[in-house]
């Protein structure tokens, strides 16, 4: 246990600037206290202890901000920084050394049962407002931009940015140029879907009345 608060604290320490001492670190980082309050409730999930773990980990959103749902698995010198508004669900997997800012989201799309979350690899960067939705894979050493909204698999070794998010750099090298001017517009796409099934429509409209004009007038003669 104190091996692991060690170690929590040298990671916070190497990769926040502002971590002034190791004091200040253990008494006032939200982050760090919400993962210490996690590890307690994680104790109480896995042995059947649900309703003290949901208490441990309602106590850790009430003084943190930051809710890690009992049943969920993080890993070691897990950095959450700020952490204001992070919300981690309960199949979720957060390898080692991950790190993750303020307003990220680990969720569900609320249409899958059983695994209904992500699992994040080990050196994965999520940053502020990120919202990684499903029960699929974030690779390791990846990041994942700030603001985008991950609803596939991300191979390891990539940056994801964007809504839906999209990989734009693999192992070093950039996929795609991005093109923040002449992207499609879904509302004009729809219309023209729109309008293509209403032309067709009208065409069978049309001809099923041919068939009930040339029938009137044979039924005439």
């Amino acid at each position: 246990m104190f091996k692991k608060l060690r170690e929590d604290i040298a990671c916070i320490k190497e990769r926040d600037p502002a971590a002034r001492s190791s004091l200040e670190v253990f008494l006032l980082y939200p982050g760090l206290k919400a993962v210490r309050m996690h590890r307690r409730a994680k104790w109480c999930y896995n042995h059947k202890l649900y309703f003290f773990a949901r208490c441990i980990s309602q106590k850790a959103v009430r003084k943190t901000g930051i809710e890690i749902h009992p049943g969920a698995t993080i890993g070691r010198r897990v950095f959450i920084d700020h952490g204001s508004g992070v919300v981690i669900g309960e199949t979720a997997v957060v390898g080692d050394d991950v790190t993750i800012y303020q307003g990220v989201t680990l969720g569900g799309t609320g249409k899958e049962t059983g695994k209904r979350h992500p699992t994040i690899g080990n050196r994965v960067t999520i940053g502020a407002g990120a919202k990684v939705l499903g029960p699929f894979t974030v690779g390791d050493n990846s990041i994942i931009a700030a603001g985008a909204v991950v609803l596939d698999e991300i191979k390891p070794n990539s940056t994801a940015v964007g809504v839906p998010a999209r990989v734009v750099k693999c192992n070093g090298r950039r996929v795609e140029e991005l093109d923040h001017i002449h992207i499609p517009d879904p509302v004009a796409q729809e219309f023209c879907k729109l309008r293509i099934r209403i032309e067709k429509l009208e065409k069978m409209l049309g001809e099923h009345s041919d068939t009930l004009s040339e029938d009137t007038e044979d039924e005439d003669l």
